[in-house]
């Protein structure tokens, strides 16, 4: 039975197929959304549909393009595709558009990611919960003429776009692995790589949604482990792993040593800020102090914002930031419709590679100025009050509730943040050295 509260999250659409997410729920999602495009202030006639590599794909895209096509809507299908291909379909094309993915999920997940005409995010305050409440309360029942179903290939424009964030002709010959984990790195990243001078070696780049060989995770360590071999033993400059839907990469450098998403967003941002001097660049309250402090080193403005891809993308479109990145691996450009592009961010590294003459375990150095503790979840019965508590433990320190707690004791600060799904805080905590780090996680979780 289909858990219509169950699957609707904070930014998306995610569960498990059949059980949670079926065909029936999904075609009601699509007649529902359709009429949520309908009410906006500039209404579209078609709604764009990608997905990816996941078998349930088939039939649930099959499923929401009747929903939308029972409301008089038409729709076009761009097939297989990163996440980022989809947001670069809705920027292009001006047209609201559904990804069905679920991105790092294990294979008995899917869900759908959706937009509004250019990239504009849809979360639970921006017409999620709207969505929601038609499908609960509304007659979805079909209206007027059924609107047609027709389909268009975007993979060598989306490429063209993603290899125009960087000088091509900058670029000096490199050697690259990317473990595409059998998602949709497999279909995009040849192509955006191809005819620049890279010598490119693509691991488990078939798509299969049954992730055969090991889960389209890279943000757990234990997925990065057969790319950290392949680029010792191939002698690589720089390995790249993908999540299941390609929107995400995590860097690997030539000694084998994984790169955080704090320290690829600094790299990042000095490159956008070499392009567009004192641009302002956004980073999410969990990201290094590192990354503030590299803006400001390159003549740049730092906004810091809540986790999360729409706070991100909203505080983008207010401030007119070039670049934002999070510590999870988005990585989010102003010339992409403020969308996240895992694509992007890895050419842009490449870039500054060859700008500079070093090894990307070089290159990474001057970044690498804190320890960080990780992100460390701990099931707790109140979060609220724990969060309470510790806070009123710190209370002669600067504090803040932008999301969650944070509290910045000088040589160290920590971010405790409630899971929005389950009972859960989350700790992220950094210090100037590992023995410090160390100790202080254990100071805060005592408190808990």
């Amino acid at each position: 039975m289909a858990d219509i509260d169950a699957v609707f999250k904070a930014y998306d659409i995610r569960g498990i197929t059949p059980d949670q997410l079926d065909a029936e729920l999904v075609r009601s999602i699509g007649a529902a959304f359709a009429r949520f495009v309908r009410t906006q202030p500039e209404p579209h006639d078609r709604v764009l549909v990608g997905r990816d590599m996941r078998p349930s794909g088939v039939e649930l895209v099959a499923a929401f393009c009747e929903g939308v096509t029972s409301q008089g809507m038409d729709v076009t299908r761009i097939g297989l595709a990163s996440t980022d291909m989809l947001y670069f379909a809705a920027g292009s094309l001006d047209a609201p558009g559904a990804m069905f993915t679920a991105s790092h999920n294990p294979a008995q997940y899917n869900g759908i990611k959706m937009t509004l005409a250019g990239a504009k995010p849809i979360g639970s305050d921006t017409g999620m919960d709207e969505i929601k409440r038609m499908i609960l309360e509304d007659d979805l029942s079909p209206q007027g003429e059924p609107g047609t179903i027709d389909d268009i290939e975007l993979l060598d424009a989306f490429a063209d776009h993603v290899r125009g964030f960087i000088d091509t002709s900058a670029l000096v010959p490199v050697k690259v692995v990317a473990d595409t984990a059998n998602g949709m790195g497999g279909l995009v990243v040849p192509a955006v790589f191809e005819g620049l001078p890279v010598d490119l070696e693509v691991m488990y780049g078939e798509l299969d949604g049954t992730f055969p060989n090991h889960p389209a995770d890279p943000i757990d360590v234990e997925n990065l482990r057969d790319l950290q071999a392949r680029v010792l033993e191939v002698g690589a400059d720089v390995g790249l792993a993908f999540d299941g839907d390609a929107d995400r990469v995590f860097l690997v450098d030539d000694l084998g040593q994984p790169v955080s998403g704090s320290i690829t967003t600094a790299i990042v941002a000095k490159g956008i800020l070499e392009k567009e001097p004192g641009a302002t660049i956004l980073h999410n309250l969990i990201c290094s102090k590192t990354v503030p402090e590299v803006v400001r080193e390159n003549g740049g403005t730092p906004i810091r914002t809540r986790v999360g891809h729409s706070f991100i993308k909203a505080t983008m479109a207010e401030t007119g930031a070039a670049f934002g990145g999070e510590h999870s691996a988005h990585y989010y450009f102003r010339e992409n419709w403020r969308a996240d592009s895992g694509c992007i961010a890895s050419l842009v590294v490449l870039e500054q590679l060859s700008r500079t003459g070093q090894k990307l375990s070089e290159l990474r150095k001057p970044f690498e100025r804190y320890a960080a503790s990780g992100e460390i979840n701990t099931t707790v019965d109140d979060p609220a009050a724990v969060i309470d508590r510790v806070a009123a433990a710190y209370a002669d320190h600067d504090q803040d509730r932008l999301d969650g707690l944070t509290v910045d004791l000088g040589d160290w600060w920590f971010n405790l943040r409630p899971s929005n799904t389950e009972p859960l805080l989350r700790l992220n905590l950094e210090a100037a050295t590992r023995e410090q780090c160390d100790a202080k996680v254990e100071e805060v979780r005592s408190l808990f």
